[in-house]
């Protein structure tokens, strides 16, 4: 089994520029590159995760968001082991995404799913987001969480599933807190 990094894109990995598939307009957050080197030093799998509500409301469609993921690795001169999206929204105006659906985060369906497809163990995976939905389909997946606190969660509702495990600033301080973690489990 393997163990892996979960980490959203919009906010956390890159900049947040809403419903943003323009390669041109794609900036990695501070850390980024960093962080996947290190994170692949420590044999963990990356996995986008993501919400892309901008398919079914009809901003972008599904070639576009497949277009910024390529400029996202280029950019961070990494490639992600898998990229989860759901492309769902109820109020969406585009079929079939125009639907609630089990992907969607909070829900947990894109980390099951990662989970069966990369032979993922999630009690020893970590979720890296920007807002409380990110935390709460983490947790709700079986995974340890890390919240970005650079203002992207603008409502604060929380809830037993939404109180992140660590609270960080940026990447940097998210790879720092894994890599202890890996050390306190490996001499503990």
């Amino acid at each position: 089994m393997n163990r892996a990094i979960f980490i959203d894109k919009d906010g956390c990995f890159i900049k947040n520029v809403p419903y943003n598939v323009d390669p041109d307009r794609i900036e990695l957050n501070k850390g980024a590159a960093f962080f996947c080197k290190l994170i692949r030093a420590c044999g963990f799998k990356m996995v986008l995760v993501t919400n892309q509500p901008g398919i079914a409301l009809g901003y972008f469609s599904e070639a576009d968001f497949r277009t910024a993921v390529t400029a996202i690795e280029k950019a961070a001169g990494a490639v992600f082991d898998s990229v989860f999206y759901c492309p769902h929204h109820p109020e969406g105006s585009v079929a079939p995404f125009n639907k609630s659906c089990s992907c969607r985060k909070p829900s947990p369906g894109m980390f099951l799913e990662a989970a069966t497809a990369e032979q993922i163990r999630l009690k020893d995976s970590w979720m890296i987001g920007d807002i409380l939905d990110d935390m709460e389909a983490g947790k709700r997946a079986g995974c340890r969480t890390i919240l970005l606190d650079n203002g992207g969660e603008t409502e604060w509702k929380m809830g037993p599933y939404r109180m992140p495990d660590f609270v960080v600033p940026d990447l940097f301080e998210a790879t720092t807190i894994i890599l202890k973690n890996i050390a306190y489990e490996l001499f503990s």
